[in-house]
């Protein structure tokens, strides 16, 4: 657990709920329970055994792994083997519902002591059996949170877990919700060894801040140095890992699939995909993407202005899925036949061009972050288009969104290797911006680089640096 990195909020987290059981060790009810969620392979297992090694406290581990019937016994085989005050309530059981699983527990949890259970991957429970939701509400309710415990419901389908808190739901406000984010790229940034904010930012880019990427990642080494060496082992995490996150995601819609494909491979309208897909009907193209939006695998962002528009974009929302979908997925026999150094040479042709528009969400992220700089705030950061892209704006602020009463600032981004903002580039957004509805002549302007501003007069210049500096 040495080797472990950043994560510092997440900690704080679960070692705040776990102060908190033990702060009310003597009261009636000082179990807590937390609905943790987080993409696949985001690190959350990895978060929550750091967690308990350092907590030190008695525990038991549970992951589910969707092999119906048998999830009980495997239930009770990691049970009698945790450090629970009293784990031999399971020797020689295999209880034959959860009911009688949790009753267990309930016996082999400590009463004088704090403990922590995790059940990771819980959805896989419910998926198979919905009554076990209740099952679980009804002995947290009258025993599990009598006990000194914090209970933790891990999933990774994140629409699902979100479900849990919903009114209507047997487990409505029974607990509280915890998101794992990919690592920030600051954190990627520190892990790969990044020598400079570049760097980080390109790190970032290709390993969507997936902890299982930057640990493959050679210390120091530059994004081609690792995408040559990853690319030429079909075996790679950074070859499979997509796949395998696909292959869990969806194992039965391929059209929810092959959609992802297509708004991967840079189509992001809604006629464009369904174009690209082979004249997709619109019934079924909008079913897919709903798929897709539901599990917050694609997001649907709309131009922000002061006027409602229709001019919907779907954006893959994980940059390394966006990458893979762009530059590896399609070639994946290339890779396999120990041709990779092919599919390196393609990434290299148009990574630029790629990085510059993937670069967009992490830059309006950056800036709702740092905000308020040099009296420009704003409620919602987005970007501005029409139908033709003229106007095409990268960023905008605004007091609220989708549709914005006021208008604070319009930017642009250029995220190129050896080209400052110029002050045509400047000269250009100063046109542009006068076209969007609620922008006049005295709304600032703001310039983002990745090699320098030599254009005059923006209102804010930031680069890379300050940036990342929004991650501190």
């Amino acid at each position: 657990m040495s080797s472990f990195v950043g994560r510092l909020k997440e900690l704080e987290t679960l070692t705040s709920a776990l102060v908190r059981v033990g702060d009310h060790l003597d009261h009636g009810t000082p179990g807590v329970c937390l609905f943790v969620r987080g993409r696949r392979r985001v690190g959350k297992s990895r978060l929550l055994e750091v967690f308990i090694d350092r907590a030190g406290v008695p525990h038991l581990f549970f992951t589910a792994s969707q092999q119906g019937g048998r999830e009980l016994r495997l239930f009770a085989e990691e049970a009698v083997t945790s450090t629970l005050w009293n784990a031999r309530a399971f020797a020689g059981v295999t209880p034959d519902t959860w009911d009688g699983a949790l009753t267990l527990l309930n016996a082999a949890l400590p009463s004088d002591q704090v403990s922590v259970v995790v059940i990771d991957e819980f959805p896989y429970l419910t998926d198979g059996d919905p009554s076990i939701e209740g099952t679980f509400q009804k002995h947290w309710d009258r025993h599990l949170s009598k006990k000194p415990v914090l209970l933790l419901l891990v999933g990774s389908n994140l629409a699902a877990m979100e479900a849990l808190n919903t009114s209507g739901r047997p487990l409505f406000e029974r607990g509280v919700e915890m998101v794992v984010p990919p690592l920030s790229p600051r954190e990627v940034g520190d892990i790969v060894g990044s020598a400079s904010a570049q760097e980080a930012f390109d790190a970032y880019l290709i390993t969507g801040g997936m902890p299982m990427l930057c640990d493959e990642w050679p210390t120091g080494a530059s994004a081609d140095e690792y995408l040559e060496t990853v690319l030429h082992e079909s075996s790679s995490m950074f070859v499979t890992g997509a796949l395998r996150s696909l292959d869990a995601e969806f194992p039965t819609e391929a059209l929810a699939r092959d959609i992802l494909t297509q708004i991967g491979s840079g189509e992001m309208t809604f006629s464009n995909i369904a174009r690209a897909a082979g004249g997709l009907q619109a019934t079924s193209l909008s079913r897919g993407l709903e798929i897709l939006t539901s599990r917050r695998i694609v997001v649907r962002q709309v131009p922000l202005s002061t006027k409602p528009s229709r001019e919907a974009r779907y954006r893959v929302t994980d940059p390394y899925m966006q990458f893979w979908l762009r530059f590896v997925g399609p070639h994946l026999p290339e890779i396999d036949r120990g041709r990779g150094d092919r599919t390196l040479d393609r990434a290299r042709l148009s990574f630029s061009r790629w990085r510059g528009r993937a670069m967009e969400p992490i830059v309006r992220e950056a800036l709702q972050r740092l905000l308020p700089l040099n009296g420009i705030d704003a409620g919602a950061v987005g970007g501005y288009w029409t139908r033709t892209n003229v106007p095409e704006i990268d960023l905008i602020g605004a007091d609220r969104e989708p549709v914005a009463r006021s208008i604070t600032f319009a930017g642009s981004i250029k995220w190129l290797d050896t080209a400052p903002l110029s002050q045509a580039d400047f000269d250009k957004l100063v046109i542009d911006a006068q076209r969007v509805p609620g922008i006049d002549a005295s709304t600032p302007l703001v310039a983002v680089s990745r090699t320098g501003v030599t254009a005059k007069g923006a209102a804010l210049t930031l680069g890379p640096e300050h940036l990342l500096a929004a991650w501190t």
